[in-house]
């Protein structure tokens, strides 16, 4: 498939506009993966695509976690070898769906997933802390679980392995961001290599496109410190109606 022009007009500011809302207030998902969706592209190709630009902000906020030291390795590897399996299960499932099939279950899905975000969810007072075994039994489920479900779809994954991470698995907060943006790129990399397998990745636009989202995260984190949700979410729910008429659009005239 070739791109030309609108499409990376449209993508590269909606994906900058995604990395700004995701440092601000998070859900930056609930924008990227339908910036691609608005500008054209099929759905295994925004999937893919979404995966290289997003990639990219995942490693570097990664590296910045593993220099300040909020990574705990040896404990890591268990997560990236269940986020590995899940996410692999999660993208071959997404692969073997028709477009048009997929396109309908995203009009399910990215609304459930965008009202569980906007409403704003936090993080509740630090739990005691489990056994180290039933820590790492609980964190490896929930790599597992929303690995699937990344490879699958996508967004809000951050949020989700945050969320559970802390809630379920009781892990302090530090060690659970840590480990959520290990299991996040590693979900990442291997939803790119196998959509890439595919030839479902559109390498330049997915490069260009990342290198937006970078610098909307850049300018985000510096934009807001607190309050960000509130500004954001018109941005979001904007958005998510081009969206919604767009693929109804497309389902209409099927």
């Amino acid at each position: 498939m070739t791109v030309g022009a609108i499409q990376f007009l449209i993508v590269c500011p909606l994906v900058f506009l995604a990395g700004f809302v995701d440092a601000v207030a998070g859900g930056g998902g609930l924008i990227s993966l339908p910036a691609y969706l608005i500008a054209g592209l099929p759905v295994h190709y925004a999937i893919g695509t979404n995966k290289l630009s997003s990639g990219m902000g995942t490693a570097i906020t990664t590296g910045r976690f593993a220099r300040k030291g909020f990574i705990p390795w040896k404990q890591s590897g268990f997560y990236i070898i269940s986020a590995l399996i899940g996410s692999s299960i999660g993208a071959s499932l997404a692969l073997m769906l028709d477009d048009g099939i997929f396109k309908i279950i995203m009009l399910i899905i990215l609304p459930l997933t965008a009202l569980y975000i906007m409403k704003g969810k936090t993080l509740g007072a630090e739990k005691e802390p489990f056994s180290t075994q039933k820590t790492l039994l609980i964190g490896m489920s929930v790599a597992l679980g929303i690995g699937a479900y990344d490879g699958f779809y996508g967004p809000g994954t951050g949020t989700f392995l945050l969320l559970f991470l802390t809630s379920a698995a009781h892990m302090r907060l530090e060690t659970a961001n840590g480990i959520s943006k290990v299991i996040n790129l590693t979900t990442n990399v291997m939803t790119l290599v196998l959509f890439a397998r595919e030839g479902k990745v559109l390498a330049l636009l997915g490069v260009t496109a990342g290198l937006f989202s970078i610098a909307g995260n850049y300018l985000g984190a510096g934009f807001f410190s607190k309050g960000g949700t509130r500004a954001v979410k018109p941005i979001m729910l904007t958005v998510l109606a081009i969206f919604f008429i767009r693929i109804l659009l497309e389902l209409n005239s099927v």
